[in-house]
C-alpha cells in the first residue's frame, strides 16, 4: 500500500512539473483589473513587423537555444531609400506627407524611443521566470514590490537534498523542514563528487579499528519549480557509494540512495498569484506604457516635422515677397532717374529710391538666411546621418499653408473629452496607478504572518556487497523507487512577527505613493485641459488674424498701386511710394506670419487633443517598424492647396 501512494505522489508532482511559465501566463486572473492583458493579445496590432521578445527561445528542437543569446534587428544608422529617392538634380521637392514618412523612417529621436518597447517585452520574459522586472524607461515600478533586499525575485530559497539516515549505524527521525524553493522556470542541478578520508578513531569497539579509511563517491539530480499560487515542489534522487576499512559493516563497499519528493504551500503570507506573480504583472502594464511612451514620441516629432514645414513654406513665401519689393524698388530707380533727365524730379528722389533698393536688397537676404536654417532643422529631422550630398541640397515645399477658410472651430467639450481619453500622458499615469495598486495589495497581503504547509515523502535503499551476494547501484535505486523504506513527514511552518513595523511601514508607503500618484494624476488632468484652452482660443485667435491679414494685404496692393499712379501723373513723389511700397511688404509678412501662427495652432491642438497621429494619418504600427506601409494623409493639407513649382 505504501508503495502504492508512493508512485500516485511522484506522478502527480511530476504532471505539476511539466508546467511551463507559458502555461502560467495562460491562467485566467480572478478579475479584470489584477492583471493587464497578454502581450500575445496585441501581437496583430503591433507586432506585424516588430519582433516579440517577451517569448523566450524555444528549446525544442534545438535544446541548446536557451543557453545562446537571443537574435535581435540589425542596427540601422542609414538613411531610408525613400530620402534619396526623392532627390532630383540636387533638389528635395517634399510635401508634407513626404516629410511626415522621412521623419518616420529616419528621425532619430524616434529611433531612440523605437527600443523602449523592446526593453519593455525583454522585461516581461525576465519576470515570467519569477525574478525582479528590472523595469522600463519612464514607467513604474514601484519600490514596494521587493520584499526585504531591492532587486530580489520571487523566491530565492533552496530545497532539502543529501541521503538521509541511511546507511548508518543507528536509525533516523526528528524535525523536518520543507522551505519553498524554485521560480516559475524549472531548475534541475546535478552535482557528483569524490572523496578520500581518512580518520582516526578514540575507540575500537564500534569500528574494530584504530583509524578509518572511507572512499565515498556521490551524485545528486534535484528539480525545483515554484507555481504561481505559491506552492513549490522539490523532487531530489541522490546515492553514495563507500568503501571504507570499518569492521562488521554489513555491505561493504556499501550503495546508499534516497528518493525525496516534498512541496510547500504558504496560506497567508505568500497565498494566491498576486504576490508571485506581482513582477509579471507590472511588466505587462509597462509594455502597454511603452507603447504609450512611444506614441507621446511620435506625436512630438510629427508636430517638430509640420512646424519646421509651415515655417519652410513661410521662409519661402518671405522670399518671394522680399524679391517682388526689390524688383519693384529697382523699377522704382530707374524711373526716377528717367523723371531726373526729363525735369519731373529731383536727384534727391533717386536716393531716396536707391535707399529703398539698398533696404529691399538686405530684407531679402535676410530672408534667404532664415530659410538656409530652416532647411538645416528639417533636414535634421528627416534624416539619420549627414552626407555631403544632403548638406547640399535644396528643399522645396510643395504644400501651401493652410487656410482657415471654410475649417470649422473645435468645439471645447468635445476636445476636452477627446484629450482626457487620448492623451498618452493621461494613459502613462493611469498605468502608473495599475502598478501601485499591485503593490498596495501586495504590501497589504504582506502583513499576514508567514504561514505554510508543507509535506515530504521519501524513500531510502542500501545495498553492497556481502560474503554471499553482490549489488550495486541498481538495487539501491530500486529500493528508494519501491518505498522498501519509507519516510512520511508533513508539518506546518509559522512565522509571526511581534510588532511587524517593516510590514507596516510598507503597506504605508504603497498607500502614500498611490494617494500622491493621484494627485499628480489630477494635476496632469487639469494642465492637459489648460493646454486644449489654450490650443482652442490660439486657433480662433489665428483664424481671426488670417482674415485681417488677408485683408490688410488686399488694401495695402490697393493703396501702393494708386500712389505709383498718382506718381506717374505728377501729383505724388517718390517718397510716398517707397512709404507705401514697405506698407505692403510689411503687410505681406504679416499675413505669412499670421497663416503661420494659424498653422502651428493646429498643430498645437492635435497635439493637446492627442489626435495628432489620427489628424495625419500615421498608424502607430508603422512608427514602431520604422517602415512607412501606408503614407501618411495630413488634414491639414487641403485639396488644392498645392504650390505651384
Amino acid at each position: 500500500m505504501a508503495r502504492r501512494l508512493f508512485r500516485v505522489f511522484v506522478v502527480v508532482m511530476l504532471a505539476f512539473g511539466t508546467r511551463t511559465d507559458e502555461a502560467q501566463a495562460q491562467e485566467q486572473p480572478a478579475s479584470p483589473d489584477e492583471q493587464p492583458a497578454s502581450p500575445d493579445d496585441r501581437r496583430d496590432a503591433t507586432n506585424a513587423v516588430v519582433p516579440d521578445y517577451s517569448h523566450g527561445a524555444s528549446a525544442f528542437p534545438g535544446v541548446l537555444n536557451p543557453y545562446r543569446p537571443s537574435p535581435i534587428q540589425s542596427l540601422e544608422l542609414q538613411d531610408s531609400p525613400r530620402l534619396q529617392d526623392l532627390i532630383r538634380n540636387g533638389r528635395l521637392r517634399l510635401s508634407l506627407s513626404e516629410a511626415l514618412a522621412l521623419a518616420i523612417e529616419n528621425n532619430l529621436d524616434l529611433a531612440v524611443q523605437r527600443y523602449v518597447h523592446p526593453i519593455a517585452q525583454a522585461d516581461i520574459l525576465r519576470a515570467s521566470s519569477g525574478q525582479a522586472a528590472r523595469g522600463t524607461p519612464g514607467a513604474l515600478v514601484p519600490s514596494g514590490l521587493s520584499a526585504g533586499a531591492l532587486g530580489v525575485g520571487v523566491n530565492q530559497a533552496a530545497g532539502p537534498g543529501g541521503v538521509g539516515s541511511a546507511g548508518g549505524i543507528s536509525g533516523g527521525g526528528g524535525a523536518i523542514s520543507v522551505p519553498q524553493s524554485g521560480t516559475f522556470d524549472p531548475a534541475v542541478s546535478i552535482s557528483t563528487s569524490f572523496d578520500r578520508t581518512v580518520a582516526p578513531l578514540n575507540s575500537v569497539v564500534v569500528a574494530g579499528v584504530p583509524h578509518v579509511t572511507t572512499y565515498s563517491s556521490a551524485s545528486g539530480v534535484n528539480y525545483t519549480q515554484l507555481f504561481s499560487q505559491g506552492s513549490s515542489i522539490t523532487l531530489s534522487v541522490n546515492g553514495i557509494a563507500q568503501n571504507s576499512t570499518q569492521q562488521s559493516l554489513v555491505f561493504n563497499p556499501a550503495v546508499v540512495s534516497r528518493l525525496a519528493a516534498g512541496f510547500n504551500q504558504p496560506l497567508l503570507s505568500g497565498f494566491g498569484s498576486l504576490p508571485n506573480k506581482r513582477f509579471q504583472m507590472v511588466a505587462l502594464n509597462n509594455l502597454q506604457t511603452s507603447e504609450e511612451l512611444f506614441r507621446e514620441q511620435v506625436t512630438t516629432t510629427v508636430g517638430q516635422v509640420e512646424s519646421a514645414y509651415w515655417d519652410l513654406v513661410a521662409s519661402h513665401q518671405a522670399i518671394a515677397a522680399a524679391e517682388r519689393a526689390r524688383d519693384v524698388a529697382v523699377r522704382l530707380v530707374e524711373d526716377t532717374k528717367v523723371r531726373v533727365e526729363v525735369g519731373t524730379a529731383v536727384q534727391i528722389d533717386v536716393a531716396s529710391a536707391e535707399a529703398s533698393a539698398a533696404s529691399a536688397e538686405r530684407d531679402l537676404i535676410v530672408a534667404r538666411t532664415n530659410l538656409q536654417l530652416q532647411q538645416e532643422q528639417m533636414k535634421l529631422l528627416i534624416s539619420r546621418g549627414r552626407s555631403t550630398e544632403l548638406d547640399n541640397v535644396e528643399i522645396e515645399t510643395v504644400d501651401a499653408l493652410p487656410d482657415p477658410a471654410g475649417r470649422p472651430l473645435p468645439d471645447l467639450q468635445s476636445a476636452l473629452k477627446t484629450a482626457l481619453d487620448r492623451r498618452p500622458e493621461l494613459k502613462t499615469a493611469r498605468q502608473d496607478l495599475q502598478n501601485q495598486d499591485i503593490s498596495v495589495r501586495f504590501t497589504r497581503n504582506g502583513l499576514l504572518p508567514s504561514l505554510s504547509a508543507f509535506g515530504l515523502y521519501a524513500g531510502a535503499g542500501l545495498t553492497g556487497d556481502t560474503l554471499l551476494l553482490t549489488n550495486g547501484l541498481g538495487t539501491s535505486l530500486g529500493q528508494a523507487f519501491g518505498a522498501t523504506y519509507p519516510e512520511y513527514a508533513a508539518g506546518v511552518n509559522a512565522t509571526i512577527p511581534l510588532r511587524n513595523r517593516s510590514a507596516q511601514a510598507d503597506n504605508l508607503r504603497a498607500r502614500l505613493e498611490e494617494q500622491q500618484l493621484n494627485v499628480q494624476f489630477q494635476r496632469s488632468t487639469q494642465r492637459v485641459g489648460l493646454e486644449v484652452r489654450q490650443a482652442v482660443i490660439s486657433l480662433i485667435q489665428g483664424r481671426a488674424q488670417v482674415e485681417s491679414t488677408h485683408e490688410a494685404v488686399r488694401l495695402a496692393e490697393r493703396v501702393a498701386d494708386a500712389e505709383r499712379e498718382k506718381l506717374e501723373a505728377g501729383i505724388s513723389t517718390t517718397y510716398d511710394v517707397v512709404l507705401r511700397e514697405r506698407d505692403l511688404l510689411a503687410a505681406r509678412q504679416a499675413d505669412v506670419a499670421a497663416t503661420v501662427v494659424f498653422a502651428k495652432s493646429l498643430v498645437e491642438l492635435h497635439r493637446a487633443t492627442g489626435t495628432s497621429l489620427e489628424e495625419n494619418g500615421i498608424e502607430l504600427s508603422d512608427a514602431l517598424s520604422g517602415r512607412t506601409l501606408k503614407p501618411p494623409s495630413p488634414s491639414a493639407v487641403q485639396s488644392g492647396t498645392t504650390q505651384q513649382p
